[in-house]
């Protein structure tokens, strides 16, 4: 995971975001290992203080489980993964849906937009 920081979320939440990322994209999975504190910290380059308050945050919110001896892991739930989706894929459009506001373009012309821009892709042969 690669992570580009900027000064609009703190740090540990834009590294819980990541983890989150990772997750939705598969290129983590229920059960993984993730790095510990201080490996996560080398890797990307920021205070171990930082990583340990991001791992505090995963684990609140149910993403991580630490097994005292072994690790840090994401959590073996097989909900997590749809949950995480649904709350990404809702943050999504809701600052989609601001911007848009922002603007000033109106809901109906928003939504003619977005149909317009989803079938384009289609026909291009992209998701």
């Amino acid at each position: 995971m690669q992570l580009n920081f900027n000064s609009s979320k703190p740090i540990y939440l834009q590294m819980v975001d990541e983890v989150k990322k990772a997750l939705a994209r598969g290129e983590l999975t229920p059960g993984d290992k993730i790095p510990s504190h201080k490996e996560r910290a080398q890797m990307s380059q920021v205070n171990p203080n930082t990583v340990q308050r991001a791992y505090q945050e995963m684990e609140r919110e149910g993403l991580t489980e630490t097994l005292r001896g072994q690790g840090t892991f994401i959590r073996n739930d097989p909900a997590l993964l749809q949950r995480i989706r649904s709350e990404m894929a809702r943050e999504a459009v809701e600052q989609f849906i601001d911007e848009m506001r922002g603007l000033g373009i109106e809901p109906e012309e928003t939504e003619r937009l977005l149909r317009l821009r989803l079938y384009a892709r289609n026909e291009e042969g992209r998701p």
